[in-house]
């Protein structure tokens, strides 16, 4: 029986040769991002900057242009429309309004109700299907959840790591969970997609990706400095680099083509998600090599855990397997 294979059973890839290439470029992109975040900051959703979704749909095309006609002369500050699909499949013209009222706890009602009146006039068969409203205080509230969740998260799998491993792999896949996070993120920053809480559980997601291709890179790589005691650092991390090739490729592939389909098939609802995702599986299965493999070269580590290993700096006798 044979099986498919997109890279031969043995590869000889001297990942590592340009290391320090690969990282310059690492930090351009985190200090880029830093620098897009601080200066042209994020296109924050309701969820973050408060504000009322309502979710209408008529039984012929409306131009989103004339929506935002009639919106525009409410008065109900800053209006958004985005066309999105109807799964349902009656056949309706669905849209999302984003009405961005400044103090919800004030304003929500009014603006929705003012809202209504003016698309009833305008289009009399409007059904208005969904209202949700996210209050300034309660956004402010969810910023720091997801802050939080981020910041848990890294502060989580690092403690997994040191005891798995060692504390080298820990500081190398916290960096790479860090590399991931910071890039994704200013890339939204760049391109002023919408952020939202959506978007903090997929760099959620991403963050897990990273680290599942991570740790199965550094487990082939204790297997390997394990029966080749004598073999360079350098070295041992391209064979492990080679022998998991196979498996990380075929991995992100199909994980792709799943995010791909999300992203063209579904609604605009879920765009900021698949495309977050996809840009993560990226970088994700690139710093897994160039962030978190060049880290742990860069600090060195043990060949042997029976024993600790002064040379290396690692004392830590919990990373057996």
């Amino acid at each position: 029986m044979r099986h498919l294979r997109l890279v031969p059973d043995v590869t000889s890839i001297d990942f590592m040769r340009y290391t320090r290439f690969w990282l310059i470029v690492s930090l351009v992109g985190v200090i880029g991002s830093i620098g897009l975040l601080a200066t042209r900051g994020l296109n924050l959703g309701v969820d973050f900057r408060g504000g009322t979704l309502i979710m209408a749909a008529t039984p012929e095309e409306q131009p989103l242009s004339v929506w935002r006609d009639v919106l525009g002369d409410v008065g109900v500050g800053e209006v958004g429309v985005t066309e999105i699909s109807d799964d349902t499949g009656q056949g309706r013209h669905m849209v999302l309004i984003r009405l961005g009222t400044a103090d919800m706890e004030e304003g929500a009602a009014p603006a929705v109700d003012a809202t209504r009146a003016a698309l009833s006039q305008a289009f009399p068969e409007v059904q208005i299907l969904q209202v949700d409203s996210v209050g300034g205080k309660v956004s402010g509230e969810l910023v720091r959840a997801g802050f939080l969740a981020v910041l848990l998260s890294f502060l989580g799998i690092m403690v997994y790591i040191w005891l798995r491993f060692e504390w080298q792999f820990a500081i190398g896949a916290v960096l790479s969970l860090i590399h991931d996070a910071i890039v994704t993120v200013g890339v939204f920053s760049l391109l002023q997609l919408e952020f939202n809480l959506t978007i903090v559980a997929a760099v959620l997601t991403v963050v897990g990706y990273s680290i599942n291709d991570t740790v199965v890179v550094f487990d082939r790589m204790r297997e390997n400095l394990r029966k080749y005691k004598k073999m360079p650092l350098k070295e041992v991390m391209n064979l492990a680099l080679n022998e998991t090739l196979s498996r990380t490729i075929m991995t992100s592939l199909t994980t792709l083509i799943a995010l791909f389909a999300i992203y063209w098939f579904s609604g605009p609802v879920v765009h900021g998600f698949a495309f977050a995702v996809i840009f993560g599986v990226l970088t994700g299965t690139y710093s897994s090599i160039y962030v978190a493999g060049a880290t742990v070269l860069w600090l060195g580590v043990k060949r042997d855990w029976s024993k600790p290993d002064a040379s290396a700096g690692t004392q830590f006798g919990g990373a057996k397997a």
